[in-house]
Formats: C-alpha cells, sequence, structure tokens
C-alpha cells in the first residue's frame, strides 16, 4: 500500500507539472510560431530553426548509435559468455549510462569540438547524443534477443544455415520490435538534452543546411529563453511543444 501510495504522489506530480507547463503554454502555439523564425534573441517570431535542429541532431544521432549498438549487442549476446571481457564491457556500458550528460558535454567538447577540430555544429552534438543513447539501444536490443525462442535458432541451425546468416536472416527480423523500441527510446534521451548539446552545437537561430552548420535545438533554445528571462509566454510555449514532441516518442515506444 505504501508503495502504490508513495507512486500515485509521483504521477499526481509529475501531471501537475506537464498540466502546468500544457495550459500555459499551448495558448501560444500558433502555426506563426510553429513555422517562424525567433526574431529579437525569441522575444518574438517562432520556432521553427529549432524544431528542425531537433529532428536534425537527434536523426544523426541516432543514425550513428544504432549500427554500432546493434553490433555490440549482438556480439555480446551471441559471442561472448560471462568472462571477464564481457564484464569490462557491461560495466562500462553501466558507467556510460550512469554518467551526467553535462559530462558527455564537456568530453564533446574536448574531443569533437576541439581535438577533432569539427567546431560548433550539428556533427559535435549528434556525435555526443550517439554516446548517450548507446547504452539504452544496446540494453534494449539485448532483452530483445533474449526473448527470441531458442527454437528458431536450432531450426535455422539444423537447415543448414551458418551462425551468421541465422542471426542476419532470423533472430534480428524476430527481434526487430524490440530494436526499434531501444532506437526510439534512444532517440527520447537525446531530443530531451540540453547539457549534453550546450557545448557542441551552437547557438546559431538559422536553419541547418548541413551537419557542420551550428544550431540551437529546442532543448537549448527553452533553456536560453527561461535563463536570460527573454519572453515568458515563448518560453512555456516552446516547453510545451517538446513535451509534445517526447510525449509523440513514448507513445510509439508504447506501441512497439
Amino acid at each position: 500500500t505504501g508503495k502504490c501510495t508513495s507512486l500515485d504522489k509521483q504521477i499526481v506530480i509529475l501531471i501537475t507539472i506537464i498540466g502546468f507547463i500544457l495550459i500555459n503554454g499551448l495558448p501560444h502555439i500558433s502555426i506563426e510560431f510553429l513555422t517562424q523564425s525567433p526574431r529579437d534573441f525569441g522575444a518574438e517570431g517562432g520556432i521553427f530553426p529549432m524544431i528542425v535542429s531537433t529532428i536534425y541532431v537527434t536523426f544523426f544521432a541516432v543514425l550513428i548509435a544504432t549500427p554500432f549498438a546493434l553490433a555490440v549487442a549482438v556480439y555480446l549476446h551471441e559471442y561472448t559468455n560471462n568472462g571477464k571481457v564481457t564484464q569490462v564491457i557491461r560495466y562500462s556500458l553501466e558507467l556510460l549510462a550512469s554518467l551526467p550528460s553535462i559530462i558527455f558535454g564537456l568530453f564533446g567538447l574536448a574531443f569533437f569540438v576541439e581535438f577533432l577540430n569539427l567546431g560548433w555544429c550539428v556533427l559535435s552534438a549528434s556525435l555526443t547524443l550517439a554516446l548517450m543513447a548507446i547504452p539504452t539501444i544496446i540494453r534494449t536490443t539485448e532483452n530483445a534477443l533474449d526473448s527470441i525462442p531458442q527454437t528458431y535458432k536450432e531450426a535455422s541451425l539444423g537447415m543448414g544455415a551458418t551462425k551468421l546468416q541465422t542471426i542476419i536472416k532470423v533472430i534480428i527480423p524476430a527481434a526487430i520490435p524490440g530494436i526499434v523500441t531501444g532506437v526510439v527510446l534512444g532517440m527520447a534521451r537525446a531530443i530531451e538534452e540540453t547539457a549534453a548539446i550546450m557545448y557542441t552545437v551552437g547557438s546559431s537561430t538559422g536553419v541547418p543546411i548541413t551537419v557542420f552548420d551550428p544550431a540551437r535545438p529546442l532543448p537549448l533554445h527553452l533553456y536560453m529563453l527561461a535563463t536570460e528571462s527573454i519572453s515568458l509566454d515563448n518560453t512555456y510555449a516552446t516547453a510545451a511543444v517538446l513535451i509534445i514532441l517526447i510525449l509523440i516518442i513514448t507513445i510509439t515506444t508504447n506501441y512497439f
């Protein structure tokens, strides 16, 4: 009963926060707000470049993270036992998943922006967010692979297929719903981060054309509006749009 009561309180608090933001933000969302560029540092105008930047950065982060995470998950599930190497890899993934996002941001600044000389751009931010999404995608993909009946593999091997053919043509296709769930969860984490990208993406209010252009995704734009007290109405409206995007991703994840 105590646990249920605590959970109920958390749900009430969550609904209160989300409801408060939506009540204050939705009235200020319009077609013009969603399709125009910001003016006067965000005090007027809309958030269209921020929406494009968010999609751009998140898309490339997932595009970079997914192949690597899928390969690691298959390796851990199919080609390793519980030896020291596997334990080190799993421990490293757990450590990576538990790091504060600001650490990723500082690493991205030092390595991608400065050392690799990529500068403040979409690519630097995407690489940084990819590092954050990798543990989530790996963990979810492993769970999806665990859920595949062993008889699938045995039947494929019994018909003469090699282990690699079995993995590519039988195991992975059967695990696609779980893999997609992991990718969407990784996308959800990437789309809501501010600290991880504020040192790597720049703060341009224009629409990025290439991956080497600076940008300003929605979380960063929201942070700047709120901390600099530029426009309270636009701050709530931006927060409402960001919440709606995350809700869409969450609903999609639950569907899969």
